[in-house]
């Protein structure tokens, strides 16, 4: 079967094209074309809801035509049509969502809305040979922007998510730190690549609700607040073309690098033991890991390491799908829809979709 799905739950616009396949290995992706609105949203520190849809409503189509283009598919040929439905912005949800119906409307074919949790939640078995049966039990750590969950994976559509962030997600931790730090968004790159060169043991920051499954980083994003006082050197002016509604501090460039590090690293510890600890508890063998903070490479790479000492399987999205593509929304779709689901084309978009009802 082949699925066209959209993806435009926040700032990126992305299409794709998804073939499965009769042997049950790998499905095929035929095309996939994904716009980044960063640029635009980068002067102002964080997502413009506004902006965000109007660029969706000029990428969109451009991106559909450029994907059957290049998968060389006549979109009648099409087996489904698939798009995120939540959780995300609404006035961006909405747009994908009715393209989607459109064209499954007019050539006659399903629909399936897909929830954007469990796109990156599968998106580590990508690349798995078996289809529907390598989705095998493990426990899963979803780092997106905006949510950072744990959730146990028993198989395709039977999940329970065993944590969630109460506050500000990791990714959010990130973005606001850098825009405290006067660096550019998004937020977690720019710590990255400053933590390369710094000393993650040079400040202590707080590891916070170690004696809970859920995750809290507001208390880390407040500890450095109150940090930057203390170490900088002086104030320096906001740029007036960053957006920014704090004025940054200016640090020196070894303390500024061992403050992103330390940072850093409190984030890579409480995920990484929280994660550990649920696969132990759970008793399963294999750990995933996806979503866009999981582009941080010394986060992949510690809990590669700590999930190999206690003898676990770690298995991770490939980076270039940890970030919102529609490629993991096809994959989702094509497994749904081999596995006997639909979803109705009056089925509405949910900025609040949970992953579990």
């Amino acid at each position: 079967m082949t699925v066209l799905a959209l993806e435009t739950s926040c700032d990126e616009t992305a299409v794709a094209i998804l073939r499965g396949r009769d042997d049950r290995s790998a499905p095929e992706l035929l095309a996939s074309e994904v716009a980044s609105q960063i640029a635009e949203h980068e002067k102002y520190g964080g997502i413009v809801p506004e902006i965000a849809s109007r660029n969706h409503l000029v990428y969109a189509p451009r991106l559909l035509n450029r994907t059957a283009k290049a998968s060389k598919i006549d979109l009648s040929d099409v087996d489904a049509f698939a798009a995120t439905s939540g959780p995300g912005l609404a006035s961006s949800l909405m747009v994908g969502a009715s393209i989607a119906k459109g064209l499954a409307i007019g050539f006659g074919k399903p629909y399936l809305a897909i929830n954007h949790l469990e796109g990156h939640l599968l998106s580590p078995f990508f690349s798995c040979a078996d289809g529907e049966a390598g989705i095998r039990p493990n426990v899963s750590l979803v780092v997106s922007g905006g949510h950072t969950m744990l959730v146990r994976v028993h198989a395709l559509c039977d999940y329970q998510v065993i944590g969630r962030t109460v506050d500000d997600a990791a990714g959010e931790a990130f973005d606001k730190v850098a825009k405290l730090l006067g660096l550019g968004y998004p937020g977690g790159p720019e710590i990255e690549k400053l933590a390369r060169d710094g000393d993650p043991n040079r400040f202590d920051l707080p590891r916070s609700m170690q004696g809970s499954e859920n995750f809290s980083f507001s208390g880390l994003k407040t500890a450095v607040r109150y940090l930057l006082p203390k170490i900088a050197g002086r104030f320096c002016e906001p740029r007036k073309d960053s957006g920014l509604t704090e004025t940054p501090y200016r640090l020196d460039e070894c303390v500024l690098a061992d403050l992103c590090a330390s940072f850093q690293q409190a984030i890579i510890d409480v995920l990484g033991t929280k994660t550990i600890a649920a696969a132990q508890k759970y008793d399963v063998d294999l750990v995933t890991v996806s979503g866009g903070v999981n582009c941080n490479q010394e986060l992949r790479r510690q809990l590669c390491e700590a999930c190999t000492q206690k003898g676990i399987e770690f298995k991770s999205a490939e980076p270039w799908l940890c970030t919102d593509n529609a490629a993991m929304i096809a994959f989702a779709a094509l497994l749904r829809l081999e596995a006997g689901f639909e979803s109705q084309v009056t089925e509405e978009i949910d900025p609040n979709l949970a992953l579990v009802v």
